[in-house]
């Protein structure tokens, strides 16, 4: 099976439908770390990484906005000292899309 990170995000139109349930349950355990949170009624992927201090934090933003741009899907970034909290959805279909775990299991291998 091809992992997740492995993949390149595909460009969304406001037509594609968000994932099912059955397809969220089935992407989900390749994003262990990332939780599920439904946010003004939209599902988003969001999982807080720890740094020792406010400096790893900003490279690692840094990092996760390089390859958001890269594949042309971009998160909401909260760099704070010492933590970063990255949130993946997708604005055109109001919910979770597959390149949401796409980029959540490559944010998880530049944090590795």
């Amino acid at each position: 099976m091809t992992k997740l990170s492995e993949l390149k995000c595909v460009a969304c139109r406001g037509g594609d439908p968000a994932l099912t349930e059955a397809e969220i349950a089935e992407l989900q355990p390749q994003t262990p770390d990332w939780q599920i949170v439904v946010r003004d009624g939209i599902p988003h992927l969001e999982r807080v990484f720890k740094f020792k201090n406010f400096v790893q934090a900003l490279e690692f933003s840094n990092k996760v906005g390089a390859i958001a741009e890269e594949e042309d899907h971009h998160p909401m970034l909260v760099v704070e000292w010492g933590r970063v909290g990255v949130h993946w959805w997708t604005h055109v279909v109001k919910g979770l899309h597959k390149n949401d775990f796409i980029m959540a299991a490559k944010t998880d291998e530049l944090f590795e």
